[in-house]
């Protein structure tokens, strides 16, 4: 008997669930939690995702993390110039992280404070605006409290609120899929496009989830509980993609 799923388990499969029915897409996941998500999404419910190897191959086959295209079955080359025509075709969907994120989606992991004279320098705007109005993305944030700001201070991937002030077709491929935390996963499909709970992770309560934020989280049903990993999911995390535990790290 497979023995019970932990937090970081959990996490991973919330967030594998935001493939579910992408298709053929590219997955695109950063970091360890996103990239075991995606392998375990087209290794269980959906087999169409493409992968690469995080580097530079579309890959086939399970490949553990750490492990480079020559481990696997390499379908073809992808180098990052050819990200581009993915980001652009919209058949790409990006796991991202995020240092802020406020509750109309809106994320920053440019800099802290001022961005002409921040306390603290980040990775900078990077892909974040393009992949935003181009295509579907969601984001792994390991510590809600820390990231669940009133206001960002910078805007790398723009939330609802900046889209909709935008042209039309400015922001027609924008979609913010999924939020996964160590506390709940959310989504935006409220009708003023704000934050909502979508599912709290087993013994995490409303009152806890909404005291980790500095917004108002938006609630429509009661909260569901996340779903716990199936055995065969859990052999495969654990046995197969992460058999050194890589994961647990980002839960220290």
């Amino acid at each position: 008997m497979v023995s019970e799923a932990t937090i970081d388990e959990i996490c991973v499969v919330a967030l594998a669930e935001a493939f579910r029915d992408d298709g053929e897409v590219l997955c695109n996941p950063m970091g360890p939690v996103p990239v075991l998500a995606g392998r375990l999404a087209r290794a269980t419910f959906a087999p169409d995702l493409m992968l690469t190897d995080t580097i530079a191959y579309a890959v086939q086959g399970n490949l553990p993390l750490g492990a480079d295209g020559a481990d696997a079955v390499v379908e073809s080359y992808m180098p990052f110039r050819s990200i581009f025509d993915q980001v652009w075709s919209g058949k790409r969907h990006v796991v991202m992280g995020a240092s802020q994120i406020d509750q109309y989606g809106n994320q920053n992991f440019a800099a802290i404070g001022p961005y002409r004279q921040p306390k603290a320098q980040l990775l900078g705007m990077r892909g974040a605006p393009g992949n935003l109005i181009n295509h579907a993305t969601s984001y792994w944030i390991p510590n809600q409290a820390r990231t669940f700001v009133e206001q960002v201070d910078v805007v790398s991937g723009p939330g609802y609120n900046r889209v909709a002030a935008l042209h039309p077709d400015s922001g027609r491929f924008h979609e913010i899929r999924r939020i996964v935390t160590d506390l709940g996963a959310y989504d935006f499909e409220s009708a003023d496009r704000t934050m909502r709970v979508r599912s709290l992770h087993p013994g995490v309560t409303l009152e806890q989830a909404q005291a980790a934020s500095a917004f108002p989280l938006t609630v429509t049903d009661d909260p569901e509980v996340s779903r716990m990993p199936t055995d065969e999911e859990l052999a495969l995390i654990r046995d197969v993609f992460d058999p050194n535990g890589v994961r647990k790290g980002e839960f220290a």
